[in-house]
C-alpha cells in the first residue's frame, strides 16, 4: 500500500484571514514530506505494510528501536496531518459544536468556553513540537477530555479515539502569530465543529471505527 495525500476539502484561499493559501501550501508540502518518509519505510519493511495508516499507528509501541521513532515520526506525521484536514474548513459564524458532543463537553468541562481555556492552557503548556486532541475517552464513551502528545504521537495507542486536532508545531501557523497563544485563537476559528460532532457520535455508537 503506497499511502497518498487526501486532497483538501476546500480551496487554498478558503481559511482566510486565519490561514494564507501560502501557509497551506507550505504545510501540505511538509504533509507530503512525512508521507514519502512512511512509504519508504514500508518499502524497506513489508511486513508493515497492506494496512491502513490507522493500524500503522496502532502498532507503534510493539514495533522494535529504532524503528519505533522512525515509525512514530513519519506515520504520526502522516496520520496526523491527515486527521487535521478533516477537522478543518472555511470559518462560519458557528464556532462552537452542538449536540452530542456539546453535551460531552459541557459535562466534562463546564461550559465550551472552560473547555477552550483548559485547551488553550493545555497547548501552551507543551514544551516544544506536538499536538493538542480532544477525544473520547474510549471507544463507545460519552466522555472527552483532552491529549495533548509530543512530536508526532497519536492518540490512537491510548485507545482514544480523536474528534479534534490542533498541530502546535511551529509550521503550523503563520509568521503574523508571533505567539503559540495567538495561533490557537486563530485556529479555533476554522475548527468544523459538524465534522468532529460526527465523529464523536460514530465513536460512541460503534458505526466509526479505525
Amino acid at each position: 500500500m503506497t499511502y497518498e495525500l487526501p486532497p483538501l476539502r476546500f480551496g487554498w484561499h478558503a481559511l482566510e484571514p486565519y490561514f494564507s493559501a501560502e501557509m497551506l501550501r507550505r504545510h501540505f508540502a511538509i504533509h507530503q514530506r512525512y508521507t514519502d518518509e512512511i512509504n519508504a519505510i514500508l518499502r524497506q519493511h513489508p511486513e508493515l505494510d497492506g494496512q491502513t495508516i490507522e493500524r500503522v499507528m496502532l502498532a507503534v509501541p510493539q514495533l522494535p528501536e529504532p524503528l519505533r521513532g522512525e515509525v512514530r515520526l513519519a506515520a504520526g506525521g502522516h496520520g496526523d496531518h491527515q486527521f487535521l484536514w478533516k477537522i478543518i474548513g472555511p470559518p462560519m459564524a458557528k464556532t462552537a459544536p452542538a449536540g452530542a458532543l456539546a453535551e460531552a463537553i459541557e459535562r466534562s468541562f463546564g461550559s465550551f468556553a472552560g473547555f477552550r481555556d483548559e485547551f488553550v492552557r493545555r497547548a501552551l503548556a507543551l514544551d516544544g513540537q506536538g499536538w493538542a486532541f480532544l477525544v473520547a475517552s474510549a471507544w463507545g464513551s460519552d466522555s472527552v477530555e483532552i491529549v495533548v502528545l509530543p512530536d508526532n504521537d497519536s492518540v490512537l495507542p491510548l485507545k482514544k479515539p480523536g474528534v479534534m486536532i490542533c498541530d502546535l508545531w511551529d509550521h503550523a501557523r503563520e509568521p503574523k502569530y508571533t505567539s503559540r497563544a495567538d495561533y490557537l485563537d486563530a485556529f479555533f476559528q476554522v475548527i468544523d465543529w459538524a465534522v468532529c460532532t460526527a465523529r464523536f457520535q460514530g465513536f460512541r455508537d460503534g458505526s466509526m471505527k479505525v
